[in-house]
């Protein structure tokens, strides 16, 4: 079993089934989306057709949420389970997309990963003024929030892999903010959470994010877009 992972998709999985042609996947291999797979957002027939396309990949989608979708039991008729330690949410209908549970601890090849998902959407104003979908339940609320502690009580806030969406406010690319916007007006409270997390945490590994549209490592922490890496590899 490989686990790979990558940057936001935004319902666009051209790179995901290139990959996979080129690697020679299996349904027992792992693609790990880091938020905005753009999956549930439509929420229409649009959607399903693009679960049945999906259900066609040779690879396990591992989706964290993000920003530009609805939370999945919002979406449609998701059932938990059990998978790999944690629970995630799933169709029956396609049980190769898995949707994690935020707070989850999950075991990748003996490597313990805790997922964090959601971000404040920067374009919320545009995408209300123009008829785009947005989401009220797109950032972690107060529940989510206190389940992702205790879980990190659980095992002593020591972790080897972060999954989330976006950064803890310092690791923040600014360098790649839009042009223009004013950054007063931009909800950073789940930023500023995931630094108190990140402060806190014993890191053993690396922490990865999506969300920026970008490629950068620094301090521990990469973000990532179109490219891929592979982690948790079999020892």
């Amino acid at each position: 079993m490989h686990f790979y992972i990558t940057g936001d998709t935004h319902g666009d999985f051209s790179r995901i089934k290139q990959f996979c042609l080129e690697n020679d996947t299996t349904a027992e291999d792992v693609m790990i989306i880091l938020g905005d797979a753009g999956i549930n957002y439509h929420l229409d027939s649009r959607d399903k057709e693009l679960k049945e396309e999906l259900s066609q990949l040779d690879i396990t989608l591992f989706c964290i949420h993000g920003n530009h979708e609805v939370r999945p039991w919002e979406a449609a008729d998701y059932d938990e389970k059990e998978w790999n330690g944690g629970i995630v949410y799933v169709e029956e209908q396609y049980p190769n997309i898995l949707f994690a549970k935020d707070g989850e601890i999950f075991d990748f090849n003996g490597k313990s990963v805790i997922v964090i998902g959601g971000a404040y959407s920067v374009d919320k104003l545009y995408r209300l003024n123009n008829g785009l979908a947005w989401f009220d339940s797109e950032q972690p609320d107060d529940e989510i929030k206190a389940y992702v502690e205790r879980r990190l009580d659980s095992v002593d806030w020591s972790i080897d892999y972060v999954l989330s969406h976006t950064v803890p406010v310092e690791a923040e690319p600014v360098w790649n903010f839009i042009p223009g916007l004013d950054q007063s007006t931009v909800d950073k409270s789940t930023e500023r959470w995931l630094q108190k997390i990140y402060d806190n945490l014993d890191l053993r590994e690396c922490w990865y994010a999506g969300h920026y549209h970008c490629e950068s490592e620094e301090n521990g922490i990469r973000i990532m877009y179109e490219d891929f890496d592979e982690i948790c590899c079999e020892e």
